[in-house]
């Protein structure tokens, strides 16, 4: 233990003991392997929340009762810096990352984000491949953002989008920003050259499922990838309930009844939207049933909140500080450690206990860990 806590110039006292042992884990690593989790998965994905703020207040993410004026959202010098997220990144490479989604909150809010992407963007993976670097936004900014974003050289967007229909879209976003400025932003990326330009739609029973077919009505033959999202019990706060999910086969199902739907295989492995294509040429659309249908076996993503927090689940609880040790000075083979030593105690299967009623009565804000 004292050796592999050598490089730390302080006392060992001072790190948990959760990362102590975390560390004195010290797992061996043919790297021709890739590591896995308790329950054989392999680590691909990293999702980075970069900021806890958002410029909208939507019902299901950020409730304004909530996350309100007197909300107290972290202090900057509690953010991880970007030279700490780059540094991080350099360590879950080796560990079989080859794709990065930078989410939030907001992330076109955190300053300087051009700066980030463009730090990331330099990396390979293993494989020698450039990393990929995503990005998910609610749009609000996007129209000036989206070329300074590609210059830096990300390689694609999600951008979050509930309605076409203002009211609705106020309703659900609970803010007076129009439909049109997030429509200018998705304009704007893809003039930037962002293909495939993603729209995320989170359906909710009654408040916006009759906008199904109007979604994808406006978003066939535009070279734009929609995706219809169920919605979710992510977090504490949003007041789930599973009445108000409207099921993926639902969802298809309206779209199937006027127009012809074919499905296609998956990008890759994990993937968690199931695709398909309008027969006629038309276009992709996609289905996250995060809800009514289980794919924990195949996940592949850990999540860095805002602080520096290892989440290995987007249902967590819990999740490992980074930072602490970052900002003592360990090494990055303690750090390493840290990462692989979670990740191979992963066991998370939220979506299966779920059925189960085996869930925790508390998780982590999706805002936190980013969606």
């Amino acid at each position: 233990m004292a050796k592999l806590l050598s490089s730390i110039p302080i006392k060992v006292a001072s790190i948990s003991k959760e990362l102590r042992d975390y560390a004195a884990l010290n797992l061996p690593r043919n790297h021709d392997v890739p590591l896995l989790d308790s329950l054989q998965r392999p680590l691909r994905d990293l999702r980075i929340s970069v900021t806890d703020r958002c410029n909208l207040r939507c019902t299901y993410c950020m409730p304004r009762d909530v996350f309100d004026e007197q909300h107290n959202f972290l202090p900057r010098s509690e953010l991880l810096s970007f030279e700490e997220i780059a540094r991080l990144v350099k360590l879950f490479i080796p560990l079989g990352v080859q794709k990065i989604r930078l989410t939030g909150g907001e992330p076109l809010l955190r300053r300087g984000i051009e700066r980030l992407v463009e730090m990331l963007a330099r990396l390979n993976t293993n494989a020698g491949k450039p990393l990929e670097v995503a990005l998910t936004t609610n749009g609000v900014l996007l129209a000036q953002k989206a070329q300074s974003l590609k210059d830096a050289g990300l390689s694609r967007i999600s951008v979050s989008l509930d309605s076409l229909n203002n009211t609705t879209f106020r309703r659900m976003s609970d803010s007076d920003v129009p439909v049109g400025t997030v429509l200018d932003g998705i304009a704007a990326a893809q003039r930037a050259g962002l293909h495939p330009v993603k729209v995320n739609m989170v359906v909710q029973r009654v408040v916006n499922e009759h906008e199904i077919l109007a979604m994808a009505e406006h978003f066939r033959h535009s070279g734009i990838v929609l995706r219809f999202i169920e919605y979710m019990d992510v977090g504490s706060s949003n007041g789930w309930r599973l009445d108000e999910v409207v099921s993926a086969r639902v969802i298809l199902e309206r779209i199937a009844a006027r127009y012809a739907l074919r499905q296609i295989g998956a990008n890759y492995p994990g993937e968690v939207a199931e695709r398909w294509q309008y027969a006629d040429g038309g276009g992709e659309i996609g289905v996250i049933a995060s809800v009514t249908q289980v794919f924990c076996h195949d996940c592949t993503r850990a999540r860095l909140a805002t602080d520096g927090k290892l989440y290995t689940c987007l249902f967590a609880t819990h999740g490992i500080d980074l930072r602490e040790p970052l900002r003592l000075g360990a090494a990055d083979t303690i750090l390493t450690n840290l990462i692989a030593g979670r990740w191979g105690l992963r066991d998370d299967r939220y979506s299966e206990l779920r059925a189960t009623q085996q869930t925790p009565d508390k998780k982590i804000e999706m805002s936190y860990i980013g969606g």
